[in-house]
Parts: structure tokens; sequence; C-alpha cells
């Protein structure tokens, strides 16, 4: 936790908290049970394509970090508490969803936050249990857990949900689970993470020899591009496999990814939806992106040794995370997201320039590293 110098230092991050608490009791009381993704015109849409059903840990892992901000035995307290459990039970089932490569967001957004409130076993064997399930889509032959596109692709978002293999491992000393994590982290390191610290979105391997064919995109301008979310995704994740794993080459990895955004952002440190955006879409940016590495850029400061680097990492996720408050806060009541900004999908058009699930939740959880 930061040390502010005065409160008013302290008031922005408050009222942005503030203002997330709002919002969402606003959108359970409005439609309970439901599960958002994006926002159409500052509205969360409710109907039409979610690509994959990848975000529904985060609105329970929000009420999760509302509870922590809340005063200790007061109502306020067992209001988010018995929200958040409420959001999370419905998630159980997915611990044996093998058609996503997303568990890693869905549980240890949400029941690893539960599972370290109450110290349940049976949450724990919740979690384990995802992970032993993302552990299945792992190609030996390539050496990576496959995408839910198909066999022969590799997402750099999966950077962040290996964290839960780890995990699995940790907690049964599975080495079978850690190597699976190891491998793919190593395979990602490979063939998606350029030598300048950029990365790549997708990589396709031949899943008969396993040999690694290409990078190229979903999301991203082009194959070769810097998609500014992915790298956030490769900065945080490689932060979270060295937690786990300690392996040197990991942290390396995440510092290279941290030093690219650095120096390829935008001087508010906002990137563009792309690093390397055609000139008719440079101007768009992704605040998602700057939550997700302010969040990444948070975590990494507390794993270097070289306490300059760490403190310099560290006021940088703070300046990314001022801009955010400053900038691009919903503060309108009309608008049901928390932070604007956010780009989910620009080639399908789905949610441009409005709020995401994922952009409010790593913001929030980027609130909660600088207010302890």
């Amino acid at each position: 936790m930061i040390q502010f110098e005065t409160e008013s230092d302290r008031g922005p991050f408050q009222a942005a908290l503030a203002l997330g608490k709002q919002k969402v009791q606003n959108l359970i009381e409005t439609h309970p049970d439901f599960y958002p993704m994006y926002t159409v015109d500052g509205r969360w849409k409710h109907e039409g394509p979610v690509w994959t059903h990848w975000c529904d840990g985060f609105l329970p892992g929000m009420m999760w970090m509302f509870r922590k901000h809340s005063a200790p035995g007061s109502a306020e307290e067992q209001y988010w508490l018995e929200q958040a459990i409420r959001y999370t039970k419905p998630l159980e089932q997915r611990k044996h969803d093998r058609d996503v490569h997303d568990l890693g967001f869905v549980f240890l957004s949400s029941y690893l936050r539960w599972y370290r409130h109450s110290r349940d076993k049976a949450l724990n064997d919740v979690i384990i249990e995802a992970g032993k399930t993302l552990a299945l889509r792992f190609k030996e032959r390539g050496q990576y857990l496959r995408s839910f596109v198909g066999d022969n692709s590799l997402f750099i978002d999966i950077m962040m949900n290996v964290g839960i293999i780890f995990y699995a491992a940790r907690e049964t000393g599975d080495r079978k689970l850690r190597d699976v994590a190891l491998r793919h982290c190593l395979t990602t390191r490979r063939v998606l993470v350029r030598g300048d610290g950029s990365t790549a979105h997708e990589g396709l391997f031949d899943v008969d020899s396993g040999e690694f064919l290409k990078q190229t995109t979903h999301q991203g301008a082009r194959g070769d591009s810097c998609w500014a979310r992915g790298l956030s995704w490769a900065l945080y994740g490689f932060g979270i496999s060295y937690e786990y794993s300690r392996d040197p080459r990991f942290l390396e990895t995440a510092e290279k990814c941290a030093d690219y955004y650095i120096t390829h952002a935008n001087a508010d440190g906002i990137p563009p939806w792309d690093f390397n955006a055609p000139n008719d879409t440079r101007k768009l940016v992704d605040t998602s992106a700057a939550a997700i590495a302010a969040s990444g850029l948070f975590r990494l400061s507390r794993l270097l040794q070289d306490p300059v680097k760490g403190h310099f990492y560290w006021a940088t996720g703070l300046r990314i995370l001022r801009t955010l408050c400053d900038e691009h806060l919903a503060g309108e009541p009309d608008w049901q997201g928390l932070l604007k900004g956010g780009v989910y999908h620009l080639h399908k058009n789905l949610g441009v320039d409005e709020s995401v699930m994922w952009g409010d939740y790593f913001f929030l959880e980027a609130l909660d590293h600088v207010l302890g």
C-alpha cells in the first residue's frame, strides 16, 4: 500500500472506488443475476454475441474487493459479502468447462478471493479442479495450452490463465501440473514475445509435428503488430508466472513487456488499442489495457530486487491510475460501466470505446493495490 502525503492525495482513488460500488449496486439491483461483458452507448449489453463466456468471474471479483474496502462489521460489508457469494457460487459448474482457455479469469478473480476470505477447503478444491481442467488443453506436440479457437492455436491471453495451473500444482504437489504450466510459459515466451518486448496475439502450429508456423491475430491490427491488451496480458501474466515458479526467465520477460509498454504508450500512460495501429484508428485508446498494465506494474514492482526499477514501475502504475481516474471515469448516472474508453473487439465492432468488464475489474484491482 502506498503512503500518501495527504488525505487529498488519496481522495481521487477513494472516490473512484465509491463510484464503482455505486455502479455495481445499481447493476445488480436493476438486473439481478446478470453477468455483463461490455456496454453499448454506455449501457450493459444483454443480448447478442459475446464470443466466449470468459468474463463471468470479474463481477463477483469486484464485489469481493468492495467487501474488503468496507468497514469491518458494517452493514455495507455484510451486503457485499452476501452479494459476492451469491454471484460466485453459480460459477462452480465451470470448473469442468473444457471449451474455454479462460478458467483463470473465471476462478482466480472469484473463488480464490472467496477462499482467501473463508479458508474453506471446499472452495480451494473448486479452484484446483478448474486448474486441472485447464491443463487438459496442453498439446505435447508444440508444448502449449491450446486456445478455444483450435488445437493449432496459442493465445497470449492464456498467460493470464496459466496461473491457475501453477496454483493447482502448488496446492496438490503435482509436478506434472507444474511442468505443463512451465512448458506453456516457455513456449509463449519463445513464439509470442519478440526481442523488443512487444507481443503477438496468436501463434499457429502444425498439429502433427508441433512446429511453430507463424504469428497472427484476431484482435490486433496485423499479425506482426502489438495489440495493446495482449501486451498487458503478457506483462501481468509473466509476472504471475514468476511469482509461482521463481523462474528468472519469466521475470525478465515481464520486465521486457513492461518496458515496451512504458516507452510506447501515450504520454499519459494510456496506450492506443494497438501500438502499430493504422493512422485512421491510431487515436483510439484502450483504457482496459491501461488498467491491466497498471495492476501488473504494481505487482511487478514488488517482485524486483532492484528498488530503483521497482519504484519506477510503481510510479508508472500510479501515473496510469491517476490518468484513468482524472480523465476516463464514467461519472454520468446513465453510463452503467465504471471506466470509459475500453475496446473489446474492434474488427467485430464489439465494445469499442465503451466500458468492458475486465477494464472495470483490473481498474479496481489497481485501486486495491494503492489503497491497501
